[in-house]
Formats: structure tokens, C-alpha cells, sequence
């Protein structure tokens, strides 16, 4: 039986926070505190970055010290915290180096899927993306980078937790052909992630560095609406090989795509090309064609912006119902009129060699 979180945080509440505010779970240090059916423990220690080095001695006594507890099969705690400005009068002699981006060990290419607002139908492209491209023969990734409103694997039915051998090291899981991790994966269903800036850059960079991802021709990551801290993160840490933008045709969501080209453009994160979704809808009982929301929007944007315009995907019942099934519509109808657009765009990857 795994241990209860009680248990966990009166382990935790007898180590002492260096900075002298009792200890690290009324110090606040301690954040995001998760103990799955497992009996995995998992949670954030927000510290001050001038201190890394007295709390890497609270993090290894906080692992001695839960790996003792009856019922609980791994730990896994990130450290993150703020960064302090120097004072203006004080300058280092010589600048420290800035890291850039790094490669994913294992992974030869980064695809992003970004859109810059939510319900365009952005994570039903990257799912249905990622099973096209393993059936074209690809070693295919997808990480679930939406945070708050992970759907993967409801869409590609997967249920469980993932394991961690060494409680370092997270095994993801597999299905359709494409190996996933998401934060869905690690919460309840049901479960908000209520995490701010810090925690979700640890996080996601947990998901990156310490999956073990194996080897994989791309790596698609499915991320967030917007232009927020997990854009600039994935963008910053990871070699991104180039971004797909998803939008529908109508103008309010053309705006927001306009400023998530802008957003990878400053970050110097080459945009492969745009889809657009929802493109039209054709009536199942008259054959009638009617475009829900416009019709063209994208495509004279990517034109104008200088962008190849990948896809139009309709707006199509069957496209739903299959993500909604857990097996996308490129799985459970590979040959059919709704799945070749998106067939079409896995093979235009491949082609140009980012896939």
C-alpha cells in the first residue's frame, strides 16, 4: 500500500531549512507535493539559487529520509527556484557563459506544435501527427507539454502511471506506434496543476531530460496555447528543429497565431508551416459544404507571412470521436478521406528531412 501524503509530509517536516524558517515543508520550500497509487513521491523545492549547494544536502537527506517510509517506491524531487539580480555595484570579473539549447540524448529532431489560442484543435493534430508519422516508418516521440490541459493520453489511450526505476529516471509509455509522456499521466484526471513559472520549467524539463525517451527519429511536443514560460523554455533549453503553428480560419485566432510566429521567430525557432484547421464542414446527410468558420484565413497568412501552408483539415465528426476514443483517426481509419491531410503533412516532414 502506498504511503499516505500525511505520512510524507511529517517526514519532511523534520528537515530543517538552512535558511533558518523552521522547516522545509513551513518554509514553503516544498511545492507540488504528489503521491501516486504507486507509491512514487514527487515534488518541487523552490529555493534561493544562491543556496543550491546547502540544499542539494536537504535534498539527499529528504530522499534518505522518504525512501525509509513504509510504502513508498521511488522519489523524485526537481529544484528550482528565482533568480536574484546582482546588486548594480557589483559586477562579476568575468560574465558567466549562458547555456544554450541542448540535445535530447537519443532524439535526432524537435518538432513544436504551438497555436496561439486554445480550442483549435492543436493536441488532435499532434496526435494524429504523431501516429502518421509511424506509419510512415519513423521512431516517433510526443511529449504532452500542456501543462494545465493535458490531453494525450486520453487521445491516444493510455492509462496508467509511468515507472522510474531508480526514481531518476521516468519510463514513458508507448502506444499507436509513438512513445508519450504527459503531466495528465502523473495527476488524477480530474486533478488542476496549479504550478507557477518555476515549477512549470522544471517540470517540463523533468519530461525532457529524464525520460527516457530511447531512441527516436522526432520528437514531437505538443505544446500550451499562448507565448508563455513553456514556449520560452522548450525554445531555450531543447534544439528545436522548427514549429507548426495550428489555427482555425477565423480572424481572432489569426491574430493570436500572427503573435506565436512572432514569439519563435525572436527565439530564432524556424516555423516549418501552418495548418489550418476546422477548414470547412461537409454535411453527413446533403453532401452540403459550409465554412464554420471562414474559409482561406490561413492560407493568405502563411502567404503573407512567407510560411508553407502544411494542411487544411475539415471540421469532421469521425476526427472527433476517434480522439476522443483514444485511437486517432489516422489509426482507426488510415486509408479514409479525414486522415490524409494529415498523412500528407507527415510525409512533407519526412521530406524536408526534420522527421
Amino acid at each position: 500500500m502506498a504511503a499516505s501524503r500525511e505520512a510524507v509530509l511529517e517526514a519532511l517536516k523534520a528537515i530543517a531549512d538552512p535558511s533558518g524558517a523552521g522547516d522545509i515543508v513551513a518554509s514553503g520550500v516544498v511545492r507540488a507535493l504528489n503521491v501516486d497509487a504507486a507509491g512514487t513521491v514527487r515534488f518541487v523545492m523552490e529555493i534561493p539559487p544562491r543556496q543550491a549547494q546547502a540544499y542539494d544536502q536537504v535534498k539527499a537527506r529528504a530522499e534518505a529520509a522518504l525512501a525509509a517510509l513504509d510504502g513508498v517506491a521511488g522519489v523524485s524531487i526537481v529544484m528550482t527556484g528565482h533568480t536574484e539580480k546582482a546588486p548594480p555595484d557589483l559586477r562579476p570579473s568575468r560574465p558567466a557563459e549562458p547555456k544554450g539549447p541542448e540535445k535530447i540524448p537519443g532524439v535526432d529532431h524537435i518538432i513544436a506544435i504551438a497555436s496561439g489560442k486554445g480550442g483549435v484543435g492543436k493536441s488532435t493534430v499532434s496526435a494524429n501527427l504523431a501516429c502518421a508519422l509511424a506509419q510512415e516508418g519513423r521512431r516517433v516521440g510526443l511529449l504532452d507539454a500542456d501543462v494545465y490541459g493535458p490531453s494525450q493520453p486520453r487521445m491516444l489511450g493510455v492509462s496508467g502511471r509511468p515507472a522510474s526505476p531508480d526514481g531518476k529516471t521516468i519510463l514513458p509509455m508507448r502506444n499507436h506506434g509513438v512513445t508519450m509522456m504527459s503531466i495528465g499521466l502523473m495527476t488524477n484526471e480530474d486533478q488542476a496543476v496549479v504550478w507557477r513559472g518555476p515549477m512549470l520549467m522544471g517540470a517540463l524539463q523533468q519530461m525532457m531530460m529524464q525520460v527516457q525517451w530511447g531512441a527516436l527519429d522526432v520528437l514531437l511536443v505538443d505544446l500550451p496555447p499562448g507565448t508563455g514560460d513553456v514556449q520560452m523554455t522548450l525554445s531555450q533549453k531543447a534544439q528545436v528543429d522548427g514549429a507548426i503553428i495550428v489555427s482555425t480560419p477565423q480572424d481572432v485566432a489569426l491574430l493570436d497565431a500572427r503573435k506565436g510566429i512572432d514569439m519563435f521567430r525572436q527565439l530564432k525557432v524556424p516555423i516549418l508551416g501552418m495548418i489550418e484547421n476546422m477548414s470547412t464542414h461537409i454535411c453527413s446527410q446533403c453532401g452540403h459544404e459550409e465554412h464554420v468558420f471562414g474559409h482561406g484565413g490561413v492560407a493568405r497568412e502563411a502567404e503573407k507571412l512567407g510560411v508553407p501552408l502544411l494542411a487544411e483539415v475539415p471540421l469532421d465528426l469521425q476526427i472527433r470521436l476517434a480522439a476522443d476514443g483514444g485511437a486517432p483517426i489516422v489509426v482507426s481509419a488510415p486509408d479514409g478521406a479525414q486522415a490524409r491531410a494529415f498523412r500528407d503533412v507527415a510525409r512533407a516532414l519526412v521530406a524536408q528531412g526534420v522527421a
